[in-house]
């Protein structure tokens, strides 16, 4: 009786006949949690309902290495229905805050329940809408800030890089340009002829050519050639030859080159030359390492703020190339793991009109699942064309690809097809959503086991076209 008079103030139940509400009050069986006790875990098989009678339930979801807290559901809430009816796994986890007591009802008897019962089959209905919506919602802001985050993370390390060669430049050019500044004096000293200061002057010519230019050689080769102009400078009387070898190999010099300067100049002026040219090689040396840190990080800037669309309205031409360019630059870290990107890019490509930092987050979906596919090692190829109104982007890569059985869910909210805690399945669902909803694009998937390509659609100006109607059809392309 206690059963019956409880389910008769729930609304799934409150519409019910008495003889009904007497077969399902049989049916049901208690279930008690303690403090802490789990209901059932994300992933699990979903086979019964659960009505909470005492006590309070969180429901939490495991999103991007992180626990997020979706609801708290307390005495005449419905729970676990949306699997049971679904007859999928659990999407988000339950358990007990504080002592709980639960009714709980199998999949056969609910389907009876809404069958038999319209009022129920309303309630359920307006309760799984309201879920849905609900949970959609904070998965959606969860799932955004997750990504934000993780890219933040990887134009952080990104930045780093080049941030900490501009460092080491700096302090090393502070030891640097004291010797020579010597070197440019005690070369100062010296009353040149016209001949020698003329050479002089190429050499120093040659040395910045020389310093944009890496000189690459075989630990082996650039050893024997270091000990070569050692013997030689030390034959030739020239002080702390070890000093100078290094960099003169550096610089491409030969035994056969100082020799022929040797002819022009007396031991004590070649001397003052060559440290002269050690120590202007290496200033410059540095100051293009200095350069190429700070024009890394201007590119990683600029390519952030082109990804973000900052300071531009919402709507605006975009070059669909720099988007797809910016995005990789963005997950750089990601791909450096053994990743090939391969860009067929069409050459005649417009502009469309679009919402440029939605088709970004659009491109990052993509991009990144699909570098989650390779694990590391693989080749993703970016390919594009024009067809009359439109503009086409495929973006396929080489990995497992999806089972057959799960590709016509692959762009359902909440539908993943990777581990608990490893997705939440809104990233296709939303990418979805802008190609098709926010710019009457269409967006559609090819694959087998080694290819899988998602194929986007989008109109040149999508506030001037119709819905795009696009056949799903294999990729010109077998890369």
């Amino acid at each position: 009786m206690i059963v019956y008079d409880f389910l008769k103030k729930v609304d799934l139940f409150a519409e019910l006949s008495e003889d009904d509400l007497r077969e399902i009050c049989a049916d049901v069986t208690e279930v008690v949690l303690a403090d802490g006790e789990m209901l059932f875990e994300e992933g699990d098989k979903g086979d019964k309902a659960y009505i909470i009678q005492k006590g309070k339930l969180e429901i939490t979801k495991q999103t991007s290495g992180r626990e997020v807290l979706l609801a708290v559901r307390q005495e005449g809430d419905v729970i676990g229905e949306l699997a049971l009816l679904e007859e999928a796994p659990r999407m988000a986890s339950v358990r007990a805050h504080g002592s709980a007591k639960l009714l709980s009802i199998r999949k056969d008897a609910l389907d009876a329940l809404l069958a038999n019962s319209p009022s129920a089959a309303r309630a359920m209905l307006e309760t799984v809408l309201a879920r849905w919506r609900s949970t959609q919602a904070q998965l959606r802001q969860s799932e955004q800030m997750a990504q934000l985050g993780t890219l933040t993370a990887g134009v952080a390390h990104e930045l780093n890089n080049p941030a900490a060669a501009v460092k080491r430049g700096a302090d090393q050019l502070l030891y640097v340009l004291r010797p020579f500044a010597r070197a440019q004096a005690a070369l100062g000293k010296y009353a040149f002829s016209p001949a020698q200061q003329a050479t002089v002057d190429d050499l120093e010519a040659q040395v910045q050519a020389h310093s944009a230019e890496d000189n690459i050689l075989n630990a082996l080769e650039r050893s024997n050639l270091e000990v070569e102009l050692e013997d030689w400078l030390d034959d030739s009387g020239v002080d702390d030859p070890w000093d100078l070898a290094p960099a003169l190999v550096d610089l491409n010099y030969t035994t056969a080159q100082i020799d022929a300067l040797k002819r022009q100049f007396d031991i004590a002026e070649l001397a003052e030359i060559l440290r002269w040219l050690v120590a202007t090689y290496q200033t410059h040396n540095l100051l293009r390492e200095i350069a190429q840190g700070a024009g890394r990080i201007s590119e990683i800037v600029k390519a952030l703020k082109s990804y973000a669309y900052l300071d531009q309205a919402p709507v605006q031409s975009v070059n669909i190339h720099e988007g797809l360019n910016d995005t990789l630059v963005i997950l750089r870290h990601k791909l450096k793991q053994g990743i090939e990107v391969k860009r067929e890019y069409a050459v005649d490509m417009p502009l469309i009109q679009a919402y440029g930092s939605e088709l970004n987050q659009v491109w990052t979906n993509l991009l990144d699942n699909a570098i989650d596919a390779l694990d590391g090692h693989g080749v993703i190829t970016l390919r594009t064309r024009h067809e009359d109104d439109q503009v086409v982007v495929e973006i396929q890569d080489n990995g497992p690809g999806i089972p057959e059985e799960i590709q016509p869910r692959i762009f359902d909210a909440f539908f993943t097809t990777k581990g608990p805690g490893k997705g939440t399945g809104l990233g296709l669902n939303i990418s979805y959503n802008i190609v098709v909803y926010k710019h009457r694009g269409d967006i559609t998937l090819w694959s087998q086991p080694g290819k899988t390509c998602f194929q986007i659609w989008l109109p040149l100006n999508f506030e001037a076209a119709g819905r795009l109607s696009v056949t799903k059809s294999e990729p010109n392309n077998s890369n």
